[in-house]
């Protein structure tokens, strides 16, 4: 198995394949909860489209010997309205880390270890693209199974994995956990 990450920039058709409905009548993410969530899920699917237009893209995309298999979203805590607005998760300082706020993997590809691959290439990117500080928002697991739904974050465990230290706890949950503020200085 070949696993590659790369930025969403010029890859519209893949973050759809990853992030968008599985059929035409119901509505998705498309990932811009935490950048706007004022975008009806009408727009989402132009507005992603958008923002895959120009670098450094919104993500990275993990592919499994040349398929799309997850996305990750990665930019700067400034461009999520969410968090510039969140009362939940906290702002440590004045810099403006970038954000890893969600991942999403197809299901043929789950349990292969993509999470991983896609935190790495998460880190990568923003280190390329000039970030000094990443930050992440997973959810205390306990050593316990999280669910695809409560797990959108990632875990506490991956965070770790890779370097990141618990930075600040916070108020926020995902599917009745607790989330912690993790954080990795690139510089």
């Amino acid at each position: 198995m070949v696993v590659q990450v790369r930025g969403a920039a010029g890859r519209f058709e893949d973050v759809a394949r990853v992030v968008g409905p599985r059929r035409p009548d119901v509505g998705a993410c498309w990932c811009l909860s935490y950048r706007d969530p004022r975008v009806t899920n009408l727009e989402r699917p132009a507005v992603m489209a958008d923002l895959c237009a120009e670098e450094p893209g919104p993500g990275v995309l993990a592919y499994v010997d040349g398929d799309v298999a997850g996305w990750c979203s990665v930019a700067p805590r400034s461009t999520y309205r969410r968090l510039v607005h969140s009362r939940t998760i906290p702002h440590l300082d004045d810099q403006d880390p970038w954000s890893v706020v969600c991942f999403v993997v197809r299901p043929a590809y789950r349990r292969q270890g993509l999470l991983r691959a896609l935190l790495a290439g998460a880190v990568d990117h923003a280190r390329d693209h000039g970030a000094q500080v990443v930050e992440g928002y997973p959810v205390e697991t306990g050593g316990t199974r999280v669910d695809v739904v409560a797990g959108y974050v990632g875990s506490v465990e991956l965070f770790e994995d890779a370097g990141f230290h618990r930075a600040a706890p916070t108020t926020a949950h995902s599917g009745h956990r607790s989330r912690w503020l993790m954080r990795l200085e690139l510089a």
